[in-house]
């Protein structure tokens, strides 16, 4: 695939695949690297559209000496059950519905809670659905991607978004909050 079909497949998928069928057995998403796009059928904010690709992502992760280990199956999995520790796109979504986040374990991870998440978990099941494409070095297509898309949801490389300076005072005041409760159980 060109670096134009790939964006393409993201920006017009012949198919959308819901919670269900993502976390189903054996599942659609092959267990390959890759890029995911992100849309949802009611918006988690009121300036986001409806429908429209708000949010890509990579799997595996590029660090600065290595490449992470997961791959577009387990990746959506975590995004679908997971948390806001594990999940950037949990944390911002939760953030954005207003859900309240809180210090776990420690004191040093940050979850919604167990009802939190699975509120968001089911807001998620409802409204979220995702696309991908397998791609060996994700990284490089999610910086194209991020660059020359209007995608609001991404915060790393978006400085230039619009909704950049919101969604990034809406997840740091989640967080200066969730600080400044107790530790949750």
């Amino acid at each position: 695939m060109t670096f134009e079909t790939e964006r393409e497949a993201l920006l017009e998928p012949g198919r959308l695949w819901s919670a269900g069928e993502v976390l189903g057995k054996p599942g659609p998403v092959p267990a390959v690297p890759g890029v995911y796009g992100w849309r949802f059928g009611a918006a988690p904010y009121d300036a986001l559209a409806v429908g429209e690709l708000l949010y890509v992502g990579i799997a595996p992760r590029r660090m600065a000496n290595r490449t992470g280990r997961q791959n577009l199956r387990t990746r959506l999995k975590d995004h679908f059950r997971g948390n806001a520790e594990m999940s950037t796109l949990r944390l911002t979504l939760g953030s954005l519905i207003g859900l309240e986040l809180r210090r776990v374990g420690s004191g040093r991870r940050m979850t919604f809670g167990v009802r939190g998440e699975a509120e968001l978990s089911a807001w998620m099941a409802e409204h979220a659905r995702v696309c991908w494409v397998a791609h060996p070095k994700p990284w490089l297509l999610e910086s194209a991607l991020i660059s020359g898309l209007d995608l609001p949801l991404n915060l790393d490389q978006n400085k230039h978004n619009a909704f950049h300076p919101t969604l990034k005072a809406l997840r740091a005041a989640a967080r200066q909050r969730a600080r400044e409760l107790p530790i949750s159980g």
